[in-house]
C-alpha cells in the first residue's frame, strides 16, 4: 500500500492518524452550505430542532473510555485534527460523503467534537506460545478503528445535513475520488450497509476504495438525534472494516 492515504489508514488502525478518514475534533470549521441542501420534502418533514450544542457541550456527551470497555478510546492529536482539513470530492454531489468520511462538518454547524475508538483484540492466553502472541498482536492491529464526530446545528440544519448525506449516497453509487493535501483515494462503489436503527433517523453505507490496485472496504454510519448529527467512519488494517455497532449504540445512548 504505497498510497499516502492508505499509509495513514494503516497508522489509524494502530491508533495513529487517518487521512481522508481523520477526526476533526472540536473544530468550528464547516464545509460550504452547498453540502447541506436536500430536497425540500426531506428537510420540511423534520420537526424544528432545539438550540444547538456548543463545542463544550458536545465534548461532554461524546463517547469516552468508560463507555466502550471493548475499545481503546483516544482523542486525536492536533496534527491529526489539522490533517482532516481540506478533504474534497472530484464530484460536487459527493462532497457530503467525503465530508462525513473525513469527519468534517456537512453544512454549517454551531458546535463539534470528535474522538476515535479502536476495537481491542483478544488477549492471548497466559501460556500462549510466541507465535500465538504474535498472531494476537497482529489481530489487534487489524481491529476496526472508528472515528466518531458530532456536529450540532441550529434550526433544521441537522435534518438538512442528514438529507444531504442520503442524497449523496444515492447520487454517488458509482464512486468518486476524494483528495486532501495532494493525496487522493479512488472510491469505486457506495452501497447500502447493514441497516441501523438509532436516533431519529439513520443511514449506513459500505464504501469500497481502490488503493494502488488493492481493494479496501470502509463502513460509514450517519445518525441524527434531534439537532445533532453523529457520523461514524470505520476502517481496518485488514482492508475490510466491520460496522461499528457497539460504538454507534454507545454514542447514541449518550446523546439521550
Amino acid at each position: 500500500m504505497r498510497n499516502a492515504l492508505v499509509r495513514r489508514t494503516v497508522l489509524a488502525a494502530s491508533a495513529a492518524s487517518l487521512a481522508l478518514l481523520a477526526t476533526a475534533c472540536g473544530s468550528d470549521k464547516a464545509d460550504t452550505k452547498a453540502d447541506a441542501k436536500p430536497s425540500g420534502s426531506a428537510a420540511s418533514s423534520a420537526a424544528p430542532a432545539a438550540k444547538a450544542k456548543t463545542n463544550a457541550e458536545l465534548a461532554g456527551v461524546i463517547v469516552v473510555q468508560a463507555d466502550l470497555p471493548t475499545h481503546v478510546v483516544k482523542a486525536p492529536t492536533d496534527a491529526e485534527t489539522a490533517a482532516a482539513t481540506g478533504a474534497k470530492s472530484d464530484k460536487p454531489e459527493c462532497q457530503p460523503l467525503v465530508s462525513a468520511q473525513s469527519m468534517n462538518t456537512v453544512g454549517t454547524a454551531a458546535g463539534t467534537a470528535g474522538t476515535r475508538a479502536v476495537a481491542k483484540g483478544k488477549e492471548p492466553a497466559a501460556d500462549a506460545s510466541p507465535e500465538e502472541k504474535l498472531k494476537a498482536g497482529l489481530d489487534a492491529l487489524g481491529g476496526t478503528t472508528t472515528s466518531v464526530y458530532l456536529a450540532s446545528y441550529e434550526g433544521k440544519g441537522a435534518a438538512e445535513a442528514f438529507a444531504a448525506v442520503k442524497t449523496a449516497g444515492t447520487a454517488c453509487t458509482g464512486g468518486y475520488t476524494g483528495s486532501q493535501a495532494g493525496d487522493s483515494l479512488k472510491i469505486t462503489k457506495v452501497a447500502p450497509g447493514a441497516a441501523v436503527t438509532a436516533g431519529d433517523e439513520a443511514v449506513a453505507y459500505t464504501v469500497t476504495g481502490d488503493a494502488d490496485g488493492e481493494t479496501m472496504t470502509m463502513e460509514l454510519v450517519v445518525v441524527r438525534k434531534g439537532n445533532t448529527l453523529a457520523t461514524f467512519s470505520a476502517l481496518s488494517l485488514t482492508g475490510v472494516a466491520e460496522q461499528p455497532k457497539a460504538v454507534v449504540d454507545a454514542q447514541v445512548k449518550k446523546l439521550g
